[in-house]
Order: C-alpha cells, then sequence, then structure tokens
C-alpha cells in the first residue's frame, strides 16, 4: 500500500519567507543602529553661539564665573574662536584670575599672532603677577600692532599706576601713567576698562573724588561687576566716607562672595573706627576665604590683639613671623619684615608676646623692627617694648600695663 501525500499549505510556506526576510532585514538594517548595552546616548550638538548667547546674559547679570563656564563650553563646541578665547580672558581680569587670563589670551595669540587685544591683556595678567618687564613688553606690542586699541592704554596705565605703588615705575611715572588713561578714556568712551583705569590712576594719586567718578561711571555701564564695587568702595573708605564705604564693598561681596578683599577692607574699617567685635568677624570671614594668605591672618591677630584675645592673637599673628599649617590642611608661608602693613604685625606679635610675659622672644622681634626699619613708624614705638621686657626679665613693673600702640598710616590703596 502506498501512504497518501499531503497536499502543499502555501500559506505557511509565505509565512515562513516573511519570517526568515523579516529576520535578515532586522539583522542588516536595524541591529546596526541599536547602541550596545551601557553605552551613552548621543544627544544633539548645541549651537556655540548659544552658548555665547547665554554667558552674555550671564556677564550682564554679573554672574562672572558662570559666564566663564558658558564661554568655555562654546569654546569646546568651536575650540578655533581666538575672539571667545579673549572674552574670557577680559571677564577673568575681572575677576583677577590673572594666570587664567594668562592662558586665554596665549590661546588666542596661537591663533593669531598679530591680535592686539592678545598681546594687551597678556601684559596685564603678566604685570598683576609681578612681572613689570614682561607684562609692559607685551602691551608695547599690542600699541604696535594698533596705537589705537583703547583696552591696551587702558591696561597700560593700570601696570604704570601698579609701578608707582610699587615705587619701581619710571621717574615720570606719575605723567605717563595719566597720560595713559586720558588716551584710553577719549579712545573707548563708555568703556568699562577706560573708566576703571582713570578711576584707579586717580585713587592711587589721591585724588579720590574724580577717581570715585570714574568708577561711577564704569558702574552705570554694568552695575553689576564685583571689582567696579570694590573700586569704588576702596576709594570711599580712603576719603574717609565710611557710610559709602561699606554699601559698596556689601554690594562687591554679594556680587562675590568667595572673594577675601571687601572682607579684609571692612574688616580695616571696623578696626579704625575702634570696633573690634565687627572687626574680627570680616577678619576671620577673610581669613575662611583665603587660608593660605598670610597677611590676611596678621590681619585677625592684630584685630584679636585689640580684643584682648592674647593667645587667639599670637595663634595668628605666628603664621606672619614664621609660617606653618593652617587647620592642617593650608600652608602658610612667613612674610619676611618690610614697611607698612607688614611691619605692622611683626608689631603686634611682639607686643602680644610681651603681653605674655614671653619677653625671651618678644626682644629679638623688637630688636629687628628697630635695626631693619630704622625709619618706619613702628621702629619708633619699639623702643618702649624693648623697656618693657627689660623691666620685666629684671623682675620690674608688670609688662602687662596699659599700652598705647599706635595705628599705621596707610603706605597702600589695598591694605
Amino acid at each position: 500500500m502506498q501512504k497518501r501525500r499531503q497536499p502543499v499549505n502555501w500559506f505557511r510556506i509565505f509565512a515562513l519567507a516573511v519570517l526568515i526576510g523579516g529576520a535578515v532585514y532586522f539583522e542588516r538594517s536595524i541591529v546596526p543602529t541599536i547602541p550596545p548595552i551601557g553605552s551613552v546616548t548621543p544627544t544633539p550638538t548645541r549651537n556655540p553661539e548659544s552658548y555665547i548667547a547665554d554667558a552674555e546674559q550671564l556677564f550682564r547679570e554679573g554672574k562672572l564665573a558662570q559666564a566663564i563656564e558658558s564661554y568655555q563650553a562654546a569654546l569646546q563646541a568651536n575650540p578655533s574662536d581666538a575672539a571667545t578665547y579673549l572674552t574670557v580672558a577680559r571677564i577673568q581680569v575681572f575677576l583677577g584670575r590673572n594666570t587664567d587670563a594668562q592662558t586665554n589670551a596665549e590661546n588666542a595669540l596661537l591663533l593669531n599672532p598679530n591680535n592686539s587685544t592678545a598681546h594687551a591683556v597678556r601684559g596685564w595678567a603678566l604685570a598683576s603677577q609681578g612681572d613689570f618687564l614682561a607684562g609692559e613688553a607685551s602691551i608695547t606690542r599690542a600699541l604696535e600692532i594698533d596705537p589705537n586699541n583703547a583696552l591696551a592704554h587702558a591696561y597700560y596705565a593700570e601696570l604704570l599706576a601698579d609701578q608707582y605703588i610699587s615705587g619701581s615705575g619710571p621717574l615720570n611715572v606719575i605723567e605717563k601713567m595719566t597720560e595713559e588713561s586720558r588716551v584710553a578714556l577719549s579712545l573707548g568712551q563708555g568703556s568699562l576698562e577706560a573708566h576703571r583705569a582713570r578711576g584707579y590712576v586717580l585713587e592711587v594719586t589721591g585724588n579720590y573724588q574724580d577717581a570715585i567718578r570714574e568708577y561711577e561711571t564704569a558702574i552705570a555701564v554694568n552695575n553689576n561687576i564685583a571689582d567696579l564695587h570694590l573700586a569704588l568702595g576702596r576709594t570711599y573708605r580712603l576719603l574717609g566716607v565710611y557710610d559709602k564705604a561699606f554699601d559698596s564693598l556689601n554690594r562687591a561681596n554679594a556680587l562675590n562672595p568667595s572673594d577675601p578683599v571687601p572682607d579684609l577692607i571692612i574688616s580695616r574699617i571696623y578696626f579704625e573706627i575702634g570696633e573690634f567685635g565687627k572687626a574680627e568677624q570680616y577678619a576671620e570671614q577673610a581669613v575662611s576665604d583665603a587660608p593660605e594668605n598670610t597677611a590676611y591672618h596678621g590681619n585677625l591677630g592684630v584685630i584679636r590683639y585689640r580684643n584682648f584675645k592674647w593667645d587667639e592673637a599670637l595663634n595668628s599673628l605666628n603664621y606672619v613671623v614664621n609660617g606653618g599649617l593652617y587647620n592642617d590642611e593650608f600652608v602658610v608661608e612667613p612674610l619676611a619684615l618690610q614697611p607698612g602693613r607688614i611691619a605692622e604685625y611683626y608689631y603686634y606679635y611682639a607686643f602680644t608676646l610681651l603681653r605674655l610675659e614671653r619677653c625671651n622672644e618678644a626682644v629679638p622681634v623688637f630688636q629687628q623692627i628697630v635695626n631693619t626699619l630704622p625709619n618706619d613708624p613702628y621702629a619708633a614705638n619699639s623702643p618702649e617694648g624693648l623697656r618693657l621686657c627689660a623691666e620685666t626679665l629684671a623682675g620690674g613693673p608688670a609688662a602687662t600695663a596699659t599700652l598705647q600702640v599706635t595705628a599705621p598710616p596707610d603706605v597702600t590703596t589695598t591694605p
């Protein structure tokens, strides 16, 4: 007997063919587009111009650090944009980020070695790090490329003003920085940097009312730049108008809370008017913002001395004379004795030792002040400390008798 044949099921064959074809299509067309497990899903690339628009708005609002971040995002998308490098550098100038400003100016120069503004910003950054020679050479190069670059003239005026303060400028430094600041204004009327430079030159030459007008003009251009409010507050302090100084310095603090300088200056104002409790509060904040800055520890120590906190004063002032490790984390380098504010710190350090009846340690410091700085105001008062120590060591009257400590005159515009 023969087995009966089953009829062909054409529907099953068709369905199988469709499945096989679908599997082949999936493998060849769909699988390659599926990212591996754990891989990052790509996102659309953002247009650099949108980052720049955000950064410009942040700058207008005074959010300079955030503006820099947005500009840097634009640079990641377009690293060949020399103009953005320069914009970032100019903002970093307002924040006092000297090395960062130098780096970005040099990035711009790599893209265009003949960019006048890049040379100018680089020169300002170098001078702000104490390298006046290289800074001046860079700004001079900027002016060779473009003699009408208002920013270069403004930065040159500030460089010369810094030289004037340090006593390292040319013989005609006052005339030269005055002329540069005027040229900057004539070429860049309405420029923040031009008015800031003119104000700074007027400030360091003691023309405080005129300096205030220039700073206020700059602030009118952009009311949200902490550096301008700081300069205005600093000048009001030098003029003795403390209420307006507080207003400007507090505004600077609000715009840039991490900057220790407004707190430092406020602490000095309270010190000068005898409100030592408030002075100590702001001095402590300055140290908290910049724990490695030796001078801030010295300032706090002097204030603590006037608050009769001898042990705490000695702890702070010791960083100035001997250095040390602050909070087991921050290295604080000692400062060599020199006229001005550092002499004040040494002076109070010696008197604090005297107060604590540690005259064996105080006498060498008093003698160092007298021998090193014979014409300094503190040298004139140090013999009194030596006399009291001599009596103490000889078993005479107590050295803890009331001591008249003379406050020093200001020797720079930034205490």
